[in-house]
Parts: structure tokens; C-alpha cells; sequence
């Protein structure tokens, strides 16, 4: 018997074959890190699964982007690690749900689009510090060591570890789990695509696992709760730490995770020829997820470029794929839990430590340093902040120098002073007259002879501010008042000076 072509689901759902497949390979994906991200930020590890599953479920459902897939970031487990050790882990949830509700009027206010304006440099910094911290701490967590506080403290006090793997009673034995599940990640990517399907992160942390059963080694394992004991809605007493310094905390969330899924978006764009972004609309759509997980007590989330890759390269048509690894997260979480009892820490440092050296810009720095010299000194100061300062200062401290650097450039003023052959001197000024170039100016200007006729050229000039304005009439004034009639504006420009 032959049922009508439109009674199959197939012909109902045409996608619906791609988004399954890739619905599962992005799972496989999301899970170790999911988890990793979640240790790593001194959090219970449900936590991660539950930003994973309402980045799916909720985020997923609505409009912005088709194809991004968002969930617990790499990119801010310092932060993360920053706020539980500061304000302790009952205020995070008060954090993440405040950063929703202002990403929600940030694009309801139509704000969206602005977060593409921030320099790819200070981006690009930001994910350099925080994948340094990242390194830095997971290699502690793979010796099973506590990590020092700051990130300076942590790269300082790698040799006194590296000495420690290496002398007895060493470390080595946990150590080389975290290592191994590294070598397995980067040497799955050599193999054929076919073999590719499953995800190195997921076969490096099975491996890490059955290795750590085999030998039958005492070994930090990841504690577990159960899903809905992880679930921690900040009490009353979580607004009482409403402070300003815990305000500070919220513009940082804020900031950095809406600036790395909307740079995400853009990226992801690139990939498919579907349906473009609509800023604003995913800036929304991140934010009710910030303020659903934020309720839940759980980490933060972002638009993640490795898991939306994913998604785009596994053959995702529709939002249906990245609504069904939500599915796939959860089912693990209720089904599975006691799954996650047998992971050893070490493993899922590892998967950080080669999360963290994916954020390195090593690729792109060298055409920058070459091309762009003053954006890659704007990159390395922002990671150089972060890692000795703090996350927050560090971006603010890459925003201000881009702006600095900015505003440098467009000040670009040429001063060029030509004898004429009537004996007078000739100074033509093109580009932009700020103040950032009036000592300059000044210098030149002073530095022509009283007694000779000085004709001002301003007709190169694209921009003339009022510093400069200023000072050009006060040395006119000064020069005719020690050489009368010795200064004339060509006519052209009579009135401007």
C-alpha cells in the first residue's frame, strides 16, 4: 500500500532531517563544556546543563538569529569565578538576572547594532586575557592544585608547579589525564570528517574517564547534585548585596556578553547564505535567557562561535536544531546525572585549557601587527589588563585606549611651510586641527620669523576645532601686533581665523 507523499513528516518538515542530525552533533559538542565551564567557574557542574538547556529551549525559540546556538562561555567563566569568590554564589543569580533585563532594554532601545561598533581589537583582546586566565587555571586544576586568585598570581606561579609535576611526591598522574584528553582533542581533528561526527572533546573526556576506572586511581571527580538540587533562585537576602561594586558586576556581564554573541552573530552570518540577524532582536533573546537563568541561579550564557560553527557545518536549515540540543541537554540531565559522577576534573580542565588556547588570536595578530600596528598594541594591552588587573577594568581599559587611539588618527593634521617668490612664507594645514595636534601646530607657527609676510592656507583642512580656532587667532593677533600688515589670510579663507 502507497500512502500520499503528504502524509510523510518528511514532506511536512523538509529540514527536518538536517536539523536532527545536526541537533545531536552540536549536544556532543555543548556537553563537556557545558560542564567544563561550569567547574572551571567554581560553580556545581547542573549549573552549566541548565544555561545549555535554556539557551536551547528558550533563547533557541526565539527570533534573532537562525542558526547561533548560545549556552554557558569560556569567554566569561573569569568573570563567573570573580563574582562567586566576591559576592559568594547565592548573588550570581541576582547578576546574571539583572544583566538579562538590561540586555532586554538595551534592545528594546534598539541598542544592538551599537555593540558592532566596539573595536575588533579590544574583542579580540578580551578573548586573548581571558583565555590566558583560562590556561593559567585549568593547569592547576588538571595537578589537582588550588589556583591562585588573580591571573597575575597564576602565570607567576607556574614554575613553582611545573617543579612540582616533576619532583616527588608529584602530581604526574593526574596531570597526564588533563594532557591526554589535549593530545586526543587535537589529534581528532587530523582525522577524516567521517570520523568527525563525534566530537573530540566528548571521546577525550570518555577516554580520560574509562583510563581513570582502569588504573583505579584516587582522582578528583566531578561532584554532582542532581538537577534540581543545583537550582539556587536568589533568596531576599541577595538584594541586600545590590551595592554599587555589584552594579559594576552587572554592566560587566552585560558588556562582554552581549558584545561576544552579537560578534558571534556576525561571524555565524558568514557561514550560510539563510537569513541574516537581526541584532536587536537577538540582543533580546539573549537577555530573557540571561534572566531565565538568572532565576534559576545558574551561569550566564552567550552566543557560542564553536557551537554555532558546529551547528552550520553539521547541516542545520532551522532554529529547530539548536531547540532540539536543548531537548537533548535535558534529557541528559534528568535521565543521567549520576553520568557525570565519574568524569575526572582533570579531563574537563584539559578540554578548557584547549578552549582557552582557541581564544588566543594566533592567526590574526601577525597580518594586524603588521598592517595595523596601533590596533595590535590596543589587542595586547586589553589582554595584558585583564590578566593583571581584573576582567572588567581590563575591557574598559581596551575600550578607552581604542577610543584614544581613535581619536588619534582622525586627528591627522599636516603642516607644511613653503618659501614663495615674493619672499613671503607659506603655511598650508590639511586634515583635521584638534587639540591632540596643537602643540605641534604651535611649535611651527612660532617658530616662523617675525619679519616676514606669513600666509595661513586653510582651505586643506576637513575639521577645525575650537582649541585650535583659538590659537590660530591668538598667534595671528601676537604676530601682526609685532609685525603690522605682516600676516594675511589668502582671500579665500578671510573670516575663518
Amino acid at each position: 500500500m502507497r500512502f500520499p507523499t503528504s502524509r510523510f513528516p518528511a514532506s511536512r518538515f523538509p529540514t527536518l532531517k538536517y536539523d536532527l542530525t545536526a541537533s545531536l552533533v552540536v549536544f556532543l559538542v555543548a556537553l563537556p563544556l557545558c560542564v567544563g565551564v561550569a567547574v572551571a567557574s567554581g560553580v556545581p557542574a547542573e549549573l552549566g546543563l541548565i544555561t545549555g538547556i535554556v539557551g536551547g529551549l528558550v533563547t533557541g525559540l526565539l527570533p534573532g538569529s537562525s542558526l547561533q546556538v548560545s549556552g554557558p562561555a569560556a569567554g566569561l567563566t573569569v568573570l563567573v569565578a570573580e563574582t562567586v569568590q566576591r559576592f559568594g554564589l547565592p548573588a550570581l543569580g541576582l547578576v546574571v538576572a539583572a544583566a538579562g533585563l538590561l540586555q532586554l532594554l538595551l534592545g528594546a532601545l534598539r541598542w544592538g547594532r551599537w555593540f558592532r561598533a566596539i573595536s575588533v581589537a579590544v574583542v579580540e583582546g578580551m578573548l586573548a586575557g581571558i583565555g590566558l586566565v583560562i590556561i593559567a587555571g585549568q593547569l592547576y586544576a588538571m595537578a589537582d592544585r588550588p589556583a591562585p586568585a588573580s591571573g597575575t598570581d597564576k602565570l607567576l606561579g607556574l614554575p613553582a608547579l611545573l617543579a612540582r609535576l616533576v619532583s616527588p611526591p608529584a602530581a604526574g598522574g593526574t596531570f597526564l589525564i588533563g594532557a591526554g584528553t589535549i593530545a586526543v582533542i587535537v589529534l581528532w581533528q587530523r582525522l577524516p570528517a567521517r570520523a568527525r561526527v563525534v566530537p573530540g572533546a566528548l571521546v577525550a573526556v570518555v577516554l580520560a574517564t574509562a583510563v581513570t576506572w582502569l588504573l583505579d586511581r584516587p582522582m578528583k571527580k566531578v561532584e554532582v547534585k542532581g538537577l534540581l538540587d543545583a537550582v539556587q533562585p536568589p533568596g531576599t537576602g541577595a538584594f541586600e548585596q545590590f551595592t554599587p561594586a555589584l552594579i559594576v558586576t552587572v554592566v560587566a556581564f552585560t558588556l562582554v556578553a552581549s558584545a561576544e554573541s552579537l560578534f558571534s552573530a556576525a561571524a555565524v552570518d558568514r557561514l550560510h547564505d539563510g537569513p541574516r540577524t537581526d541584532y536587536d532582536k537577538e540582543l533580546m533573546a539573549q537577555g530573557a535567557g540571561n534572566a531565565l537563568c538568572g532565576a534559576l541561579g545558574a551561569l550566564p550564557m552567550t552566543a557560542v562561535i564553536v557551537r554555532s560553527a558546529t551547528n552550520v557545518q553539521a547541516g542545520a536549515r532551522t532554529k529547530a536544531s539548536r531547540v532540539l540540543h536543548g531537548v537533548w541537554l535535558l534529557l541528559f540531565a534528568a535521565l543521567l546525572p549520576a553520568a557525570l559522577g565519574v568524569i575526572p576534573v582533570a579531563a574537563l580542565a584539559g578540554v578548557l585549557v584547549h578552549a582557552g588556547f582557541k581564544l588566543l588570536p594566533f592567526k590574526q595578530f601577525g597580518p594586524l601587527w603588521r598592517e595595523h600596528r596601533p590596533e595590535a598594541l590596543v589587542l595586547l594591552a586589553t589582554a595584558v589588563a585583564i590578566v593583571t588587573v581584573n576582567m572588567f577594568e581590563g575591557v574598559l581599559i581596551g575600550l578607552g585606549l581604542s577610543v584614544v587611539k581613535t581619536a588619534w588618527e582622525t586627528s591627522r593634521l599636516h603642516v607644511e611651510t613653503e618659501e614663495q617668490p615674493e619672499g613671503h612664507v607659506r603655511v598650508r594645514l590639511t586634515g583635521n586641527a584638534t587639540f591632540l595636534r596643537l602643540p605641534r601646530l604651535l611649535d611651527t607657527l612660532e617658530a616662523l620669523p617675525a619679519d616676514r609676510v606669513v600666509e595661513l592656507d586653510l582651505s586643506g583642512l576637513r575639521h577645525l576645532d575650537h582649541a585650535c580656532q583659538t590659537a590660530l587667532t591668538t598667534w595671528t593677533e601676537r604676530h601682526n601686533a609685532r609685525a603690522p600688515e605682516e600676516v594675511r589670510l589668502i582671500p579665500a579663507l578671510a573670516g575663518q581665523v
